[in-house]
C-alpha cells in the first residue's frame, strides 16, 4: 500500500509544525497509540491546539460538542 502522502497533508489539521509524521496518517496513528494518545485530527481546532492528545481531553472535547 502506497502513502498518499500530499493528498493526507491538504486534510491534515494539526498544527505542531515540527512534526516529522504530518500526512503519514499511520504512522501518527502509531505513534500517538503508542503514547496512550490520539492523534490530532480526531479534536475540534481549539483542543487541538493545545497539544494535549489525551482521551480525557478527547471526551471533554466532545462532550462540548453536544
Amino acid at each position: 500500500m502506497d502513502c498518499k502522502k500530499d493528498p493526507n497533508l491538504k486534510n491534515c489539521t494539526c498544527t505542531y509544525e515540527p512534526c516529522p509524521r504530518k500526512g503519514l496518517c499511520c504512522e501518527c496513528i502509531a505513534y500517538h497509540r503508542g503514547s496512550g494518545e490520539l492523534p490530532g485530527c480526531l479534536f475540534s481546532p481549539g483542543a487541538e491546539r493545545s497539544y494535549d492528545r489525551s482521551i480525557a481531553n478527547y471526551l471533554r472535547d466532545q462532550k462540548e460538542k453536544i
